[in-house]
């Protein structure tokens, strides 16, 4: 009897003993607190990377006085002092900055644009048809990402310079050679782009090929698989190349300085160095910095949402 005793109670012990779970409400307070702790620690490191994008905003409209005096002190991020649009005034003045940007633009635009489509293709014949060298191709144009682009510029100086082309003279189109001085030489060397490839091919091998084999069946070329398939599904990796293409074409310096002569032709970047020649104008070089950072913010907001889906799906993923 005593050991029927010891039998029925040990349960009720063993209940007694255990913890009791914490209750639904505290769990989502602890989730609600842990957001809480994360957001503030991102706009944290928020804060701090957005600080050489406000001291440039800020010290463009400060003169130079101003912008060494406040250098030391807070008062080098707030808008304080002798505020005034001079220095934007003076940009304009010293450097053709209308022909700059309408350059830059014309440039980056055909540039993203082209290569949207000669990589996007070149993605699709890798990752979607079936043929010999496929693999080997691919690790060759994987492997160019390797090789810095300094050490190919001189010998990309000289090809373009003995490339045919055709120009206007007097009103009467004449066959020359050489591509230096041109728009062409600032697009043409930079549509194909290694990284740009692997990534779309990443992309599409993501997509069933099952939707290929359907529309095949339905007597669709592979140029319409591709048109009409795997384009519109692949908006987020588009996106994505769009803003990587963007933002070298946009920052490009060593190569117009290398080709370009004429002013009437260089890009934005090339336009810096007209401030350190010289006396450095600190406030005008502040200004134009501002006014050709400000497309690159601009890009970027559009395309932020469809280049982290992109990346986070599986568009660098090996």
């Amino acid at each position: 009897m005593t050991a029927t005793r010891t039998l029925t109670t040990a349960p009720s012990e063993s209940r007694r003993a255990a913890p009791s779970l914490p209750p639904a409400r505290s769990a989502r307070a602890q989730r609600r607190w842990g957001r809480v702790f994360l957001y503030l620690a991102l706009s944290l490191f928020g804060i701090v990377f957005l600080f050489p994008l406000v001291f440039m905003f800020v010290s463009s409209l400060k003169p130079d006085s101003q912008i060494l005096q406040d250098i030391d002190s807070a008062a080098a991020f707030l808008p304080v002092g002798d505020i005034s649009l001079e220095n934007y005034f003076g940009v304009f003045d010293r450097v053709p900055v209308a022909q700059f940007m309408f350059n830059s633009v014309l440039v980056t635009v055909l540039t993203v644009g082209l290569g949207l489509i000669v990589n996007s293709m070149a993605g699709f014949a890798l990752s979607r048809l079936a043929w010999k060298g496929r693999i080997i191709v691919l690790a060759i144009i994987i492997a160019t990402l390797i090789v810095p682009f300094e050490t190919i510029a001189v010998p990309m100086v000289y090809w373009v310079a003995q490339l045919p082309t055709l120009v206007m003279e007097g009103g009467v189109l004449k066959y020359d050679f050489g591509w230096l001085n041109t728009y062409q030489v600032q697009i043409v060397p930079f549509i194909a782009n290694a990284f740009s490839i692997f990534l779309f091919t990443q992309y599409f091998s993501t997509i069933p090929k099952s939707l290929d084999e359907a529309a095949r069946i339905d007597g669709a070329s592979w140029f319409t698989i591709y048109r009409r398939i795997l384009v519109p599904l692949s908006g987020p990796a588009f996106a994505t190349v769009a803003i990587l293409t963007f933002l070298p074409a946009w920052n490009q310096y060593l190569w117009p300085l290398m080709v370009v002569q004429k002013e009437e032709l260089r890009p934005v970047m090339v336009g810096v160095q007209y401030f350190f020649q010289l006396n450095t104008a600190w406030g005008e070089v502040m200004a134009y910095t501002s006014l050709i950072t400000i497309p690159v913010l601009i890009v970027f907001l559009i395309f932020q949402r469809a280049f982290v889906s992109s990346i986070a799906a599986s568009g660098v993923k090996g």
